[in-house]
């Protein structure tokens, strides 16, 4: 099975690396300069044990290269033109990403599509380089046919996934644990605003609050907080030293990225708290303020938490 990571960041690089050391036959889809970079001096995945470079075949459009599987691993912001991008590839589509919004956007263009819960902490800041930080598992990709159920191919994903490294097992359920993500999610946009700050699990704090609610009130079901603590268990080891600036966000911002995912993270939020008639002012400060540092092309850690919080309580008195 040959399979085409489409989007060579943090997780999907880390993903097509790990693979092409397991003997799977990989291509990655990159753009700008660390397209240019791999293509110049492979893609070295940074572990805590090493460096390993990995020549994978890389290129700019999905269109350039077969494959037998397409893993979609950009941010939410960016499935839509990689969506069409794909126009009349046949196989099965696996959204290696955060948020709930891409299976739904994939199944309008794609009959087989499989969704994956994302535990898996990597960073990428540099081109040509991605760096996985848990050792010796680098991370847990759950996945399952979406909207429900499994079957061969998913069975057939997860064992090669196995091969590489990673812990993954076929889900029926995978959108309960996509949900139960998405909720840890929500304090990507605070965390990239306030940087790891003293304080920020308060400012976060009412985010994923009101994404639980948002999310009960919708009727939606999600895996619960017990659930994904006893999943995780002790299978992910933080290495002494090994520290992680920020999450994706942050990464976003840091590398100067010049769009973040807080659209289809807590905008996802605030769209079903408006449909469900549940107000979500923390959730529609932090997306607008984090785009708004985007266009300003400000670096993480620009607000205070106290700040944050004070924008929150502002927004909830404006008439």
């Amino acid at each position: 099975m040959r399979w085409m990571i489409y989007g060579a960041g943090a997780v999907g690089g880390v993903v097509a690396a790990r693979l092409a050391i397991a003997g799977h036959d990989v291509a990655v889809v990159a753009r700008g300069p660390h397209l240019e970079a791999i293509q110049k001096d492979g893609l070295t995945l940074r572990r805590p044990d090493g460096d390993t470079v990995v020549k994978v075949d890389v290129y700019r459009h999905p269109a350039d290269t077969e494959q037998d599987v397409v893993v979609l691993a950009m941010k939410g912001q960016d499935t839509g033109a990689a969506l069409v991008a794909l126009e009349g590839f046949r196989g099965p589509v696996v959204c290696l990403q955060n948020g709930v919004a891409n299976e739904r956007a994939a199944l309008r263009h794609f009959a087989d599509v499989y969704g994956v819960h994302v535990i898996l902490p990597a960073s990428h800041l540099e081109p040509g380089v991605v760096v996985e930080h848990c050792d010796p598992v680098p991370g847990i990709l759950d996945l399952g046919r979406y909207p429900s159920g499994s079957d061969a191919t998913a069975l057939r994903l997860a064992q090669g996934l196995e091969e590489a490294g990673f812990v993954s097992q076929p889900r029926a359920d995978i959108m309960r644990w996509k949900h139960r993500k998405l909720v840890l999610n929500l304090g990507n946009a605070v965390e990239a605003l306030c940087g790891r700050v003293d304080g920020l699990d308060a400012a976060v704090g009412p985010v994923q609050a009101e994404g639980e609610e948002v999310l009960r009130r919708a009727g939606i079901d999600v895996a619960s907080a017990a659930e994904d603590r006893e999943r995780r268990g002790d299978i992910m080891r933080w290495p002494q030293g090994i520290n992680r600036a920020g999450g994706s966000s942050w990464q976003s911002l840091a590398r100067g990225a010049g769009t973040v995912e807080a659209d289809y993270l807590n905008g996802e939020i605030v769209l079903l708290g408006r449909l469900h008639g549940v107000p979500t002012p923390a959730n529609e400060t932090a997306r607008r303020l984090v785009q708004r540092a985007v266009r300003e092309g400000r670096t993480p850690g620009s607000l205070t938490p106290a700040e944050f919080l004070e924008a929150v309580t502002l927004s909830t008195t404006r008439p």
